[in-house]
């Protein structure tokens, strides 16, 4: 037990790796550049990050597997490995001109990486915090949302100091350092570990056990869980919530302008600080799961963005409709905070890393389809109006899912 590693630097190894592949959530701050320099659209540029999160989510889901098997240091340099050339080989890619070798080492290596990255430490804490799971995925979790903040003024600051390629040169080989050292102190925890916590409570826990269900719904594998029908509702669940939350994001400005009459100015800021809520929402709505449980929390995140996306069209007041959009981007942020806790707690820890890959394939495909359908509407009727309205609807059906799955569950303990 004196070699067992320190816990809490376990999650701040997992900040260290997650604020490192959150940066591609600054991707805007490189396409007017590169825009510029290269004579490329702007729909060209775009399309690197749109690759980038598909092959976040295939990667996920195909490589799963190989977190739970090889563990979380190896994945975790392979993800170092991924994430780091990938940023480096754009920079390269700048140099001689090459959209296409953009698209493959930013959009497809960099997209490995970033999918690796992502499982890779949220499967080990959920190990190492089991007395705390939502709290520890939210912590990591964060940095993803956070890494923006930091990332998007330092990309600018090089840009204009440096050029492009060199802020590609410069951060892709601070990020590799940071994912490497994060990487190496990655360890599953020892085998029958508990935390002190649990230890000190453990004639608590055996008392409530006589009276309550197992935390654990079950110890399913991943190809077992596929099979379920709660699988499928998770997926569900998380895919409304991105697509939606993801929609928002990336129409936030001119949507805002058109809607509440900001200015472009007052529009730029609210985007800063919805980056704030969308970080914020990630540790506190994971922390608080720990205590209500993970389906009280889905169930608040519909219910809470059903009303707010139903205002939104009709909230003409500035500081009323950006009170309604930090809301909604700290659900956003929060179903993927609280997503990885809920996985534990349904299908086990067995192969929690090879799950959390497969729902995550809805977040590559709420990446495509949430942009798209506030664009096309956008120009088919020239209001944001009916696309929040569409937004309010698909939330209606995602808090019948979350009331649907309650069922499920309480049906699977009764025969426990």
């Amino acid at each position: 037990m004196g070699k067992t590693k320190n816990r809490w630097l376990i999650a701040l190894a997992a900040v260290g790796i997650h604020i490192s592949i959150g940066s591609v959530y600054s991707w805007s701050v490189f396409t007017n550049p590169l825009s510029d320099q290269h004579d490329w659209s702007l729909s060209e540029v775009q399309l690197t990050f749109s690759i980038a999160i598909l092959f976040l989510g295939l990667s996920a889901a195909f490589m799963g597997h190989f977190v739970e098997k090889y563990g979380p240091r190896k994945s975790g340099l392979l993800a170092t490995v991924c994430f780091g050339i990938g940023i480096l080989g754009s920079g390269f890619a700048n140099e001689i001109g090459s959209l296409y070798l953009l698209y493959f080492f930013y959009g497809m290596l960099g997209g490995i990486g970033l999918g690796i990255g992502y499982i890779t430490p949220v499967s080990s804490l959920v190990k190492w915090f089991p007395d705390r799971r939502g709290l520890a995925t939210g912590l990591a979790i964060m940095g993803f949302g956070f890494a923006s903040l930091i990332a998007s003024p330092v990309f600018e600051a090089l840009i204009n100091w440096v050029g492009i390629s060199w802020t590609f040169f410069i951060t892709g080989g601070i990020y590799f350092v940071l994912m490497l050292a994060s990487s190496l102190y990655l360890a599953p925890p020892p085998k029958g570990w508990e935390p002190k916590s649990m230890k000190e409570d453990k004639q608590k826990e055996k008392k409530k056990q006589k009276k309550e269900a197992p935390r654990d719904l079950a110890q399913l594998t991943a190809n077992q869980a596929v099979k379920t029908v709660r699988f499928w509702a998770l997926w569900a669940m998380l895919f409304i919530n991105v697509s939606c939350g993801i929609a928002i994001i990336s129409v936030a400005s001119p949507m805002a302008q058109d809607l509440a009459g900001l200015s472009a100015a007052a529009a730029a800021t609210m985007v800063g600080i919805m980056g704030l809520f969308n970080g914020f929402g990630r540790l506190g709505w994971a922390s608080i799961s720990d205590y209500i449980g993970r389906p009280n929390v889905y169930t608040a995140f519909f219910a809470i963005q059903l009303v707010a996306f139903a205002l939104l069209p009709i909230v003409s007041n500035e500081y009323g409709f950006q009170i309604l959009i930090f809301i909604i981007l700290s659900c956003y942020g929060g179903g993927f905070a609280a997503i990885p806790a809920f996985i534990g707690d349904v299908f086990g820890t067995k192969q929690l890393g090879a799950i959390h890959g497969y729902i995550l394939t809805a977040w590559a495909a709420a990446g495509l389809v949430g942009p798209l359908i506030v664009a096309y509407l956008r120009e088919t009727t020239e209001s944001y109006s009916l696309t929040m309205y569409i937004f309010a609807g698909a939330f209606a059906v995602a808090l019948v899912i979350s009331l649907m799955i309650r069922v499920n569950i309480r049906k699977i303990r009764k025969l426990a």
